[in-house]
């Protein structure tokens, strides 16, 4: 095992080395001399510790640890992760096409993907899985029971499944496949003439997904505006947010550019294609969730003027990651440089290079943030993210809202809608006598919450009590404790209109999965109101984009 030890630290040396001597010189001695102290002490604890160490787990601890000081974003990944990581970049893996989820000591089918091996074998959201090949499922996380349900395709899994109103469990055997998440799961006209298109992801070839769908749109009718929808989009592969911001600008359009502490990082990415349209009225949605690529192009968009941004701030990452092969089939993932966009503005929100003392990062202030100029000379800030050019509000829930959720009582309630009605209308919406039937379901059930109201009141009976005064409070105290018990009984009926928005698109994905859930959602959705009413209105399109 020593031996073992010794060859591994001597190939990681190496390999490190060799890494860090091109363009690195003037630290040669601090590195060389820090690796030979690393590799020492690393020795001496796998020979001397007192208990067994685990020499792989111990050294991904210690490389975690160190690359956590630098950004979330530099990440280093073993073999048995490079499946995942691949899955982010091509949206494809092996396995039966389903979304889980823990609930207690089990995992349960959240939602099947429409057309892959669980859905075509019968799985439903809300089965249990109390097997898997013969073996208990009990107590295992969703990490654990995902490895397990992955594998190459062709390959046979057998689940033993429980389902609500099935007196009792029943087992399923079916083979795997190639699950290939759609990068564009929707696109469809929202409006006369005004073309509607989600990317969830930007996985290799959305960029075509894209220009797909557009040309299936104006197979339909004629396209008079498109709102391309990037909210709660992650980001993904640089090359594709190019040539999506391509279909809509000219060639020769610089799109974005990227600089590092290395030369041959600091690079302009210009639009190199005949672009697809360059006149239709464009609106991008973006939320604060919507990062990386997703900035790139709505930053762009933005900054050429080529269309709106309506929604709330991204997020603000504009580092640039690049992936290095490691020994033995592993990775780093490390950042090497930082996102500009056409105006010369840098989208990353957060200086990782200069912490607090307390290690926490902090973001730029208003009043440091500087203006840069859009092609037509509109004034667009940096310090982090995209600001739109139509700030929206995010909606926020209740406290009863967020307990139903917390409690899973939406899904549970789905799941038995789903048993109790064999089907629904495509545009179907969750009515005022469903909601009744919604109240009924929840009686005798658990979720408690308390309100701001509840938590001020706690302080003040706890600062009363501190300083002697509330003996003499208490009556009142009581009686607006009462008054509040009595209010919050009503808080199931204010909410009302959320739950019907939620209910909608729980049970609709129940019938028409993913797809389902979407178009529900669409239907409750003030942006994309939002949206529309501006791609309708030529003039005032034009006058926010400050178009002569």
């Amino acid at each position: 095992m020593k031996k073992k030890i010794k060859i591994i630290i001597l190939g990681i040396a190496l390999a490190i080395t060799s890494v860090v001597s091109v363009g690195f010189t003037d630290n040669y001695f601090e590195i060389s001399k820090n690796l030979d102290i690393f590799t020492t002490l690393y020795k001496e604890l796998n020979t001397f510790y007192v208990d067994e160490t685990d020499p792989g787990k111990l050294m991904k601890e210690g490389i975690d640890k160190m690359l956590k000081s630098l950004d979330p974003y530099t990440t280093y990944i073993p073999e048995s992760e490079i499946e995942d990581f691949r899955f982010m970049t091509t949206g494809q893996y092996g396995g039966i096409g389903a979304m889980i989820t823990k609930r207690k000591e089990f995992v349960f089918i959240s939602e099947p993907y429409e057309g892959y091996p669980a859905q075509k074998a019968g799985l439903m959201a809300g089965d249990k899985i109390l097997e898997i090949n013969g073996k208990s499922a009990k107590g295992k996380t969703t990490e654990e029971v995902s490895k397990v349900l992955k594998g190459q395709p062709n390959t046979s899994v057998t689940l033993l499944i429980e389902r609500p109103h099935l007196n009792k469990p029943f087992e399923v055997t079916f083979d795997r496949e190639k699950v290939s998440v759609k990068s564009v799961p929707y696109s469809a006209y929202v409006k006369d003439g005004i073309g509607y298109i989600k990317l969830r992801s930007f996985t290799r070839n959305c960029s075509k997904d894209i220009k797909n769908a557009i040309e299936d749109l104006k197979k339909e009718e004629e396209l008079k505006g498109l709102i391309l929808d990037l909210r709660s989009n992650p980001g993904g592969l640089l090359n594709e947010s190019v040539d999506i911001v391509n279909l809509f600008v000219e060639k020769g359009e610089e799109v974005v550019s990227t600089r590092g502490k290395i030369k041959s990082w600091e690079k302009s990415y210009i639009a190199n294609n005949k672009p697809l349209d360059t006149e239709v009225p464009l609106a991008v949605l973006i939320n604060s969730s919507s990062a990386s690529a997703s900035e790139i192009v709505s930053g762009a968009i933005q900054d050429l003027d080529r269309g709106i941004v309506i929604g709330q701030r991204s997020y603000g990452k504009g580092l640039v990651q690049q992936t290095r092969k490691l020994s033995y089939n592993s990775q780093l993932k490390l950042t090497v440089a930082k996102y500009y966009i056409p105006s010369g503005r840098c989208i990353q929100a957060l200086d990782y290079s200069n912490r607090n003392e307390d290690g926490s990062v902090g973001k730029v202030a208003d009043s440091l943030m500087t203006a840069f100029q859009t092609k037509n000379g509109r004034e667009v800030f940096d310090g982090g993210g995209i600001n739109p050019d139509i700030i929206t509000k995010t909606g926020t829930f209740s406290n009863i809202i967020i307990s139903l959720l917390k409690e899973r009582l939406f899904f549970d309630y789905a799941t038995d809608f789903r048993f109790e009605n064999d089907s629904i209308s495509k545009d179907f919406i969750f009515s005022d006598s469903n909601f009744e039937n919604f109240v009924e379901y929840l009686y005798g059930k658990e979720y408690t919450y308390k309100t701001k109201t509840e938590e001020a009141l706690e302080k003040l009976k706890e600062k009363a009590t501190d300083e002697n005064y509330f003996e003499s409070l208490s009556d009142e105290y009581d009686a607006l404790l009462a008054q509040l018990v009595a209010n919050k009984g009503d808080d199931l009926f204010t909410s009302k209109e959320d739950i019907k928005e939620i209910l909608t698109g729980e049970i609709r994905s129940r019938y028409f999965y993913q797809i389902g859930r979407i178009e529900a959602a669409l239907n409750f959705d003030p942006e994309l109101e939002k949206a529309i009413e501006i791609l309708q209105n030529k003039e005032e399109y034009n006058d926010i984009l400050g178009n002569q």
